[in-house]
């Protein structure tokens, strides 16, 4: 067995595998898909993730090559391999090449060169020269794909030249050009932040090596980098890791990651990530996640996906633009064979629905992704646009969600006279300084903000889900869980057991502290509620959201009081984690279009069930990986926005819908009554295109 794959069926050409890199959380199959299905001889790729299967039919056996390539490939390589695509996917029709103005003045030039030539052959040989590009690109989609616009087109260039009509196929090719060289500026404008993000990464980084018996700086090639190693990065330099400053205070510029335009100072045990920019300080900062792993790297493979992907909307764009082509087709045929007149014919075949239909929709998609994304909301792709504009329940988790997922110091509480609460907490920050646990960084913080006066204590044990041991003065200092101290330690809870149920009544976490043997004291933590979750709720309602519900594992008196205080319709209390999918299921078959939001590691199967799953910027990574948006930035409104972005992008697509079957049907009608001539159809025609193509750059705004 390899340890990569399984083959686990062959018939044939088809084979099927067990293939294990799916395992992994930032894997996408379309993007692996796509890698599979451009080597020679594969005829066909299923990929099903949740299975770890992938199936390849062949049009001869390669098997030995697939099975050498499953073994060797990684997720960095994968990512590696589409790096180039990002920048270079194009929607449509639209080249991927940068928009070139070769086009415009070659037609341009025949356009005028043409109105000062008297001879006829000669002004036949510059519009035929002129226009052959056009003619011969039709005639290859003609063979290929059928009936298109772009066959339409040229078939009206072809006959204006026929009929020697040498203004009217020169001016008709002249305004394509144009308009071609619009669509695709157009495109490549919304194209801003796929760009942006498919720009090299950090090639090179500082980390701190033992040398000879001496910790000393190297340069190493950012690919080489480990979790757990110390990176050190400078003002002016890019944070090539997500992880945990361990050293340093300076100000990092994440504009770029999650649209926050001023620098935001960073101190000990901040995370930063990936792809942000140092602008004061210098940083000792220990790697959390590394290559393929980071935030940046999860962000391009989001992009590309979404490349990857169409809407329902966009796929029934599609679908009429390609059913419109032989009706225009239809119309052209019927108006000759009563009118007889091939002008009439050549400005009907103009006037197709095709461009502006193809078009306008997923550029619309894009420049809401680039929008978002610069505004530190990563949507994976258009059909998460559209599910979250007809989500009309939005179920969140509460934990980091509802609440601000940041544990803060609200109590501390000593049980014995000769230590004071300051003392006891400078106790227990000496002792969890080394460590970025939550409930550790709660206490750092809160013994900081009370002058903390650090004591002097022996090396520290940390003991995982339990807590931490050391010695103060040779004396035993245990830090933890109740189960931990009382039940590991044998340290006696009994004098205390009533003041420590009373606080454990009101919802609190308690952290403990034992001394020499004895319980020394407690201190009282909490998670309190954003300050906006209240008007993040509102916000949603005015937004259509027609139920709200909260899902958490408090009990049933203290989830009714926040979602009370919240506004919030219903709410499930005293749940288990794997309640949370199961409750998300039973709203979808009861015909709700649900949105889940939540952070946690047990949050991604509900993440995953939804319509549409929204992470929280401080959740756990298989939560954003599964996620269909993520949010970069630590604020519950968001969410707000991200549901705003998709509402406001759907209206735009109707909108732009709606204008462009009315607006082509009147000059597709005017030209079948001969009312517009082929210039007039040319112009009308793709002036509306282009029209809509700005129109959907733009693209929407909020507040």
């Amino acid at each position: 067995m390899n340890n990569k794959f399984i083959k686990v069926h062959q018939t044939n050409l088809r084979f099927r595998y067990k293939y294990f890199l799916l395992k992994d959380e930032f894997i996408d199959e379309n993007i692996l898909k796509n890698y599979f299905e451009k080597i020679k001889d594969i005829k066909n790729v299923r990929i099903n993730k949740k299975a770890f299967s992938i199936i390849f039919e062949l049009h001869k056996d390669i098997s030995e090559k697939i099975e050498e390539i499953l073994n060797k490939l990684t997720i960095e390589e994968l990512l590696k391999s589409c790096e180039d695509e990002v920048a270079a996917v194009c929607i449509s029709c639209v080249g991927s090449e940068e928009p070139s103005i070769n086009g415009i003045v070659r037609a341009t030039s025949a356009l005028i060169a043409e109105r000062f030539v008297t001879n006829d052959l000669l002004k036949a040989g510059i519009t035929t020269g002129a226009s052959i590009p056009l003619l011969i690109e039709g005639s290859k989609e003609l063979l290929k794909e059928g009936l298109t616009s772009k066959v339409l087109e040229s078939a009206a260039v072809a006959i204006s030249i026929y009929r020697k009509d040498y203004l009217a196929a020169n001016s008709t090719n002249a305004m394509l050009e144009l308009g071609e060289y619009i669509e695709e500026t157009t495109v490549h404008k919304s194209d801003d932040l796929l760009k942006e993000l498919s720009k090299p990464n950090v090639e090179e980084a500082w980390i701190e090596k033992k040398i000879d018996g001496k910790i000393t700086e190297i340069l190493v090639k950012s690919n080489d980098i480990e979790i757990g190693d110390i990176v050190v990065v400078g003002i002016g330099n890019t944070i090539p890791v997500d992880g945990h400053i361990v050293e340093g205070t300076g100000s990092v510029n994440q504009v770029s990651m999650t649209g926050e335009a001023e620098p935001i100072i960073k101190y000990r045990g901040d995370r930063v990530i990936s792809g942000t920019i140092v602008e004061e300080g210098r940083f000792r900062i220990w790697a959390e996640h590394v290559g393929a792993n980071t935030a940046t790297q999860r962000i391009k493979h989001y992009i590309e996906n979404s490349l990857n992907e169409k809407s329902s909307v966009q796929l029934k764009a599609n679908k009429l633009a390609n059913k419109l082509v032989p009706v225009t087709l239809g119309l052209a045929t019927v108006s000759y064979i009563f009118a007889k007149d091939f002008e009439r014919v050549a400005s009907i075949l103009q006037a197709d629905y095709s461009c502006a239909l193809k078009l306008a929709t997923p550029v619309a998609f894009k420049s809401t992704i680039s929008k978002a994304g610069h505004n530190g909301i990563m949507i994976k792709g258009a059909k998460s646009i559209e599910a979250l504009s007809n989500a009309d329940t939005f179920v969140f988790d509460k934990t980091g969600t509802l609440t601000a997922g940041e544990l803060e110091v609200i109590c501390v509480e000593s049980y014995d006279d000769k230590w004071s609460e300051d003392k006891l907490l400078n106790l227990t920050a000496s002792t969890e300084e080394h460590y970025f646990h939550p409930v550790a960084e709660a206490v750092v913080k809160a013994a900081k903000q009370r002058g903390f006066v650090h004591m002097h204590h022996e090396e520290v044990e940390f003991i995982v889900a339990h807590g931490v041991k050391t010695e103060v003065k040779g004396k035993s200092v245990i830090i933890g869980s109740r189960h931990f101290l009382e039940d590991d330690e044998k340290i006696d809870f009994t004098e205390h057991k009533d003041k420590i149920e009373n606080s454990l009544r009101d919802g609190r976490t308690l952290l403990y502290i034992g001394y020499n043997g004895k319980l020394l004291g407690t201190i009282t933590l909490a998670d309190e509620l954003r300050h906006n979750s209240k008007e993040a709720i509102s916000k949603l309602k005015k937004l259509g959201v027609k139920n709200i519900i909260m899902l958490t594992g408090d009990t049933k008196q203290k989830a009714k009081m926040i979602a009370d205080e919240l506004g919030i319709d219903e709410v499930r209390a005293e749940l288990l984690p794997q309640d949370k999918a199961k409750i998300v299921k039973e709203l979808m078959e009861s015909g709700k279009k649900v949105a889940f939001v939540g952070d946690g590691i047990n949050d991604a199967p509900a993440l995953i069930s939804a319509h549409v799953g929204i992470s929280m910027s401080r959740g756990a990574d298989i939560a954003k990986a599964t996620a269909d948006i993520s949010l970069l930035k630590d604020d519950i409104m968001a969410v707000v926005e991200a549901k705003e972005y998709a509402n406001k992008t759907m209206n735009l697509i109707n909108n732009n819908f709606n204008a462009t079957v009315g607006i082509n049907s009147c000059i597709l009608a005017g030209a079948t009554f001969g009312i517009f001539s082929p210039i007039v159809t040319a112009v009308l025609h793709n002036g509306t295109t282009i029209g809509l193509l700005f129109n959907s750059i733009k693209g929407v705004n909020i507040k």
